[in-house]
């Protein structure tokens, strides 16, 4: 499938399902490496990951198509049109679109890290354990507003 292929399914995917037109361009983009495809609010086009197309098949492009498309409508008419919008989400469900599109399969995968980082309170001792570091010169504590200092790297 090419990019005018593309733009037929997804102007007959448009018609079929939500009742409107589709009136801009809908592309693949290779540079696409997490997502399943995405809608660009400026210009309106969708733009789409043509390996769920090659390793997952077809039904999984057309649900991609479907969710961008819910971005689309919803943006064009002024309506809720991000993920935790209940606009989006009831659209969502009336198309049968997924709210979230598969994982492929030929991706690798991060193993997530077992160091839990353990800063601490200056003012309050208060204690806060996390899984990601964070900036110190940034963040306060929560409960007193006090300077929070790193103390270890659990493993």
């Amino acid at each position: 499938m090419d990019d005018k292929e593309l733009q037929v399914l997804v102007e007959n995917i448009s018609t079929q399902y939500f009742q409107k037109p589709f009136m801009h361009q809908a592309i693949f983009n290779s540079r696409l490496q997490t997502t399943g495809g995405r809608y660009l609010l400026n210009s309106h086009n969708i733009e789409i990951n043509k390996k769920y197309l090659e390793q997952l098949g077809k039904d999984e492009l057309i649900g991609i198509i479907k969710h961008e498309l819910c971005h689309y409508h919803l943006h064009l008419e002024g309506k809720g049109y991000k993920h935790r919008d209940s606009d989006f989400k009831n659209l969502l469900k009336n198309v049968d679109a997924p709210r979230f599109c598969s994982m492929l399969p030929n991706r690798p995968r991060r193993t997530p890290s077992n160091k839990i980082h353990i800063y601490a309170c200056k003012k309050c001792n208060q204690i806060y354990r996390r899984k990601r570091s964070i900036n110190t010169s940034r963040y306060v504590c929560g409960k007193c507003r006090g300077k929070l200092v790193k103390m270890v790297v659990d493993s």
